[in-house]
């Protein structure tokens, strides 16, 4: 635990860079990359083969919509992007159809998931980045991700005694679940402060800790969902890119649920 915290304070920089320094486009770089990076990683848990040129089309498409929405073109670039992905993907399995090098329905839909789903997930952060005090905005789902995973870890560690709440992760306690959502309201309230006193916003309070009490179950159902891709798949892990954490997807995973859940929260009703 103590390495995934250091590793995560080292990428923050980076990311806290691209959100207040450098150009709007920055974010949707990162995102972008984050995204690519994450795509390839999923293909390559659920072993779609890479001979057929699945990786490239999927990778290309999730770093193409994230630059949309930061260029504004977001809903036209993820339709045509989907559209070229889908002809991308199915020609070929037309094609090899009753031959050894069949394509699998079930890659096909990894790739989508991988190339569309998650991507566009992701791009709540650049969307977020365009409301007004959207840097404010965008931590939101970083801060309820991180929160909720701590949070979660330590009220597993010594409070945790009912445990084998779900097979996917058998070692997670009930306990632990809500410590992660009481973690996750807690410092969403911290952040509200931090925010008021230092950016000089008017927080709505009461609004902040429904981003927490909402953000940190959705957080909680990512991190469950893409923890049972892994175990269908076989994987311990997503990659080995970040010490401690695994790849870039096991990093983002709870992110990829939290971020669009928050953006529609912000959208209904914004907490400054």
């Amino acid at each position: 635990m103590a390495t995934r915290i250091i590793v995560g304070l080292a990428l923050g920089p980076a990311f806290l860079a691209a959100l207040f320094f450098l150009p709007p486009i920055a974010l949707a770089v990162l995102v972008a990359l984050i995204a690519g990076m994450a795509c390839f990683e999923l293909l390559r848990a659920a072993k779609v083969a890479h001979h057929n040129g699945m990786y490239i089309v999927s990778g290309l498409a999730a770093v193409l919509v994230p630059l949309g929405h930061g260029l504004g073109f977001g809903s036209w670039t993820t339709r045509a992007v989907a559209l070229l992905l889908m002809a991308a993907l199915f020609l070929p399995a037309l094609r090899r159809y009753g031959t050894s090098g069949e394509i699998r329905f079930e890659h096909i839909i990894v790739c989508l998931f991988g190339g569309i789903g998650v991507p566009l997930f992701l791009s709540a952060l650049v969307q977020l980045k365009r409301f007004d005090n959207g840097p404010f905005f965008v931590l939101l789902p970083v801060i309820c991700a991180f929160t909720t995973d701590i949070g979660a870890y330590f009220a597993g560690v010594f409070l945790g005694k009912h445990r084998g709440v779900t097979q996917v992760s058998p070692n997670k306690s009930l306990e632990g679940f809500a410590g992660g959502i009481l973690s996750g309201c807690l410092f969403m309230l911290v952040y509200g402060l931090l925010v008021q006193y230092f950016g000089g916003v008017a927080v709505k309070f009461p609004v902040m800790a429904l981003y927490g009490l909402l953000g940190s179950a959705v957080t909680e159902l990512g991190d469950l969902s893409f923890s049972l891709i892994k175990r269908q798949c076989g994987v311990k892990d997503y990659g080995t890119l970040l010490p401690g954490h695994g790849g870039m997807m096991d990093r983002f995973d709870s992110t990829t649920f939290a971020a669009p859940a928050l953006l529609l929260l912000v959208e209904i009703l914004p907490a400054f």
